[in-house]
């Protein structure tokens, strides 16, 4: 929640699209750049505290209108990956929140108050995990010099446009693509668009070069990040137009891919950087889960792995897990199983083949061996979030209602901000007669997704339900006053 000064906070969220939308960025140049002194006037505008306030409800706001992806696996994955290179970088606070949209472009953001978006697009667009990497690393070289709150000096010399107008081209640039969101935001702010534009094309420049040396720290490959720039160019190409460039505040230029060639030369001591034959398998394997959620059907998906199995050398066993994965999708467990069988067998501890083993077993009526797999699995990882939510999925299926309850429940302190567990958990509590926890859960939800009047019915039925719980009544109280906080901060930003 954010308290007190509601004029500086919403000074703060207009000027939130510096844009740190996507690696596609501003002209580089070769020359230095001084890095800023954080302790500035600009800094003070808006504290470190206030941009994480600042951040959350901005979450809350655009999970409520954006399509957001909720595979476990895949967001344990992304996690992992932003808080290593996070652990590499200049950024100071370790609180990040990280959410997957649903979108086939390429694209990343970041926001105040340490977000990090990813469209699943950028997946499939990214062949290798290190060029995935650099645009991780970008991002964050965003949050690490607050470039939003130094863009704040800049935007108090010119007309402060509707914040409405800006989460518009936000959201917009996460659903429609990202022309259509500049279109958005240019719209809201024609007369000073290009200046800001200028602006934040040193922003740019400063995370090219900060966001390479994170991803050299963190023992990547800092050609990567050259690699990304020329795939994003030949994604340009091969849209057919270029769109005006005032639009794009981030142009992808011959000189761009050049500085970063050569300061990557300067950080590993050699001329030339090639992309890894393999050893990223983990990614890989996310890279297959993506191809399927973006396939036309299951049994095209199915046509699609086995086309690239047989390839010529190109056979890797990300396809084959891709192919199980398309199998059982398409109702063939049996085949699927098949496969799978020598990918877990040569590595028989990778979760992501056991979580698709186990819904397998479960398919084929093993559905005690099928909860043994993945109870093994949580003895030897607690607290595993894939694990955890595929082991709860399964009790739920077979019929074990309370069993699955309790290891959802202490997921839920370890990840309270995050809606697909209150989901689950609102769903079991129902499923068994729980019904003040279902209501408690499910404004849990609908907190975390923006929709606070939808929040406060749930939290009055389960406050109707508390009867003479003196404890339960004092924390459906206090949860009904956090929500009254968060729609008057939502209100003074003009939401």
């Amino acid at each position: 929640m954010i308290h007190g000064c509601p004029q500086l906070m919403k000074k703060a969220l207009t000027g939130m699209l510096v844009p740190m939308l996507c690696l596609c960025s501003s002209l580089a140049r070769s020359e230095p750049i001084a890095l800023p002194d954080l302790g500035d006037s600009a800094s003070a505008l808006v504290s470190s505290r206030e941009e994480q306030q600042l951040g959350q409800i901005w979450l809350q706001m655009f999970r409520s209108q954006a399509p957001i992806i909720e595979d476990p696996l895949l967001q344990d994955y992304l996690e992992h990956t932003v808080y290593d290179l996070a652990s590499h970088s200049e950024l100071e606070s370790p609180r990040l929140s990280v959410v997957i949209v649903d979108n086939k472009s390429i694209n990343a953001f970041a926001v105040p108050g340490g977000v990090i978006g990813v469209h699943n697009g950028l997946f499939l667009q990214a062949p290798h995990e290190d060029e995935f990497a650099s645009v991780i690393a970008h991002e964050l070289a965003h949050l690490s010099q607050r470039h939003f709150v130094r863009s704040l000096e800049a935007a108090k010399r010119q007309q402060i446009p509707a914040m409405a107008g800006l989460l518009a081209g936000i959201v917009l640039a996460a659903t429609a693509g990202g022309d259509a969101g500049m279109a958005a935001i240019a719209a809201t702010q024609a007369a000073t668009l290009q200046s800001r534009l200028n602006y934040s094309r040193q922003h740019e420049q400063e995370a090219d070069r900060i966001g390479m040396q994170t991803l050299y720290n963190s023992d990547r490959d800092p050609y990567a990040f050259a690699r990304m720039f020329e795939t994003m160019q030949r994604s340009f190409r091969l849209a057919g137009s270029r769109p005006p460039e005032f639009l794009l505040t981030h142009p992808i230029t011959e000189s761009r891919i050049a500085d970063a060639r050569s300061r990557a030369s300067q950080l590993s001591g050699r001329m030339v950087g090639a992309a890894p034959v393999d050893g990223d398998i983990e990614y890989q394997l996310m890279r297959a889960r993506v191809r399927l959620h973006f396939a036309e059907s299951p049994s095209q998906a199915v046509r699609d792995f086995r086309a690239l199995i047989s390839a010529p050398g190109a056979s890797n066993d990300a396809d084959h897990y891709g192919l199980a994965l398309a199998l059982s999708a398409a109702g063939l467990p049996s085949e699927a199983s098949a496969t799978l069988s020598p990918l877990l067998k040569a590595d028989p501890e990778r979760i992501a083949y056991n979580l698709l083993q186990s819904q397998l077993d479960d398919a084929l009526g093993q559905k005690s061996q099928a909860r043994e797999r993945l109870g093994r699995l949580i003895n030897l990882n607690p607290g595993n979030y894939p694990l955890v939510m595929g082991y709860t999925h399964l009790l739920q299926q077979q019929g074990l209602l309370k069993e699955a309850i309790e290891p959802l429940r202490t997921l839920s302190y370890q990840r309270p901000q995050d809606p697909a567990i209150w989901y689950r958990l609102a769903e079991l509590y129902g499923l068994t007669q729980q019904i003040m926890a279902l209501h408690q859960a499910r404004a849990e939800y609908f907190i975390l997704k923006g929709y606070l009047d939808e929040a406060d019915k749930q939290l009055i039925y389960a406050l109707r339900l508390a009867a003479d719980d003196h404890i339960a009544n004092a924390i459906i109280q206090q949860r009904q006053r956090d929500v009254a906080n968060m729609r008057q901060a939502l209100k003074s930003m003009n939401f």
